[in-house]
């Protein structure tokens, strides 16, 4: 679990760096390629939704979760129960 942590860490730090806007919010970049990278004037709907909710799933501890063996995420992290085995 730490190295899933640490290289979470990693892409929060660079989102903070590349994409963070200084009126709030984030953007999305035209090519990873480059540094630094161009960017969009477009924050993509997915991204506080999906992308974030992961990366806080990721740092909150397991106990605060409840038991992983009894919930399935979907795409956009939101937990169900397992009803059967």
């Amino acid at each position: 679990m730490f190295f899933f942590r640490e290289m979470g860490y990693e892409i929060f730090k660079s989102f903070e760096h590349f994409s963070r806007v200084d009126s709030g919010g984030y953007t999305s970049l035209q090519s990873v390629k480059q540094v630094p990278p161009p960017r969009r004037d477009k924050m993509e709907s997915f991204f506080l939704g999906e992308t974030l909710k992961y990366l806080y799933l990721l740092f909150t501890t397991d106990a605060s979760k409840g038991d992983l063996s009894k919930v399935v995420f979907n795409t956009e992290a939101h937990p169900f129960p397992i009803l059967f085995n």
